[in-house]
């Protein structure tokens, strides 16, 4: 969407219109719910969250700066309130969930074992990603999931560029770390399918 077509919709919306609020709500619903369900692991979390949020987004729509991006405003408030949230559920990643949100349908003509072992490579990654603090589990799926640049995402956390960078570092590196301390299970795990 448009910036300028986004700003008419809020200024809209803001006033009351529906067909507004609705459209908005549409534009940024799968990205704001991806990214909740990324870091809680929990899509009943990452759904009352992203709920929360969007009643709150048209709750202060008045508020919001037309200087700054809205998708990064509806990011900040999610952020928030998954943050409360956090104190109430504990993570719990479920691969099968989080790979359903963002994978191609199945394909008959790929064969089994191919499949065996992108479903283990997929908990793998979701194991490591939950060995990361929340902070670096965050930066790392904004930057790699939703594809933000660093200085959006510094902003969105509210630390220094330089800082974002050291958490991307530090957190690819434990999470190779650890799916290198994985790799004896994992060579055995082929095996049993191969």
């Amino acid at each position: 969407m448009l910036k300028a077509e986004e700003q008419r919709l809020i200024k809209k919306a803001a006033r009351g219109d529906r067909d507004a609020a609705g459209a908005i709500i549409r534009a940024h619903q799968k990205s704001v719910y991806a990214y909740l369900l990324r870091m809680s692991g929990r899509p009943d979390v990452a759904e009352d969250v992203t709920q929360e949020a969007f009643v709150r987004v048209l709750m202060n729509l008045d508020r919001f700066d037309p200087r700054y991006r809205f998708s990064t405003w509806v990011f900040t408030i999610a952020r928030r309130l998954y943050v409360n949230a956090c104190q109430k559920h504990k993570p719990a990643f479920d691969t099968d969930i989080v790979d359903g949100w963002q994978s191609s349908p199945c394909r008959p003509e790929r064969p089994v074992e191919g499949d065996e072992q992108s479903d283990w490579t997929r908990a793998s990654l979701d194991d490591a990603l939950s060995q990361l603090s929340t902070q670096q589990r965050e930066i790392l799926v904004l930057f790699h999931q939703m594809d933000w640049p660093i200085a959006l995402i510094a902003k969105h956390v509210g630390m220094p560029e330089g800082t974002v960078k050291s958490h991307l570092h530090r957190g690819r590196r434990r999470m190779r770390e650890y799916l290198n301390e994985q790799k004896m299970f994992a060579e055995h795990e082929w095996e049993v399918w191969t």
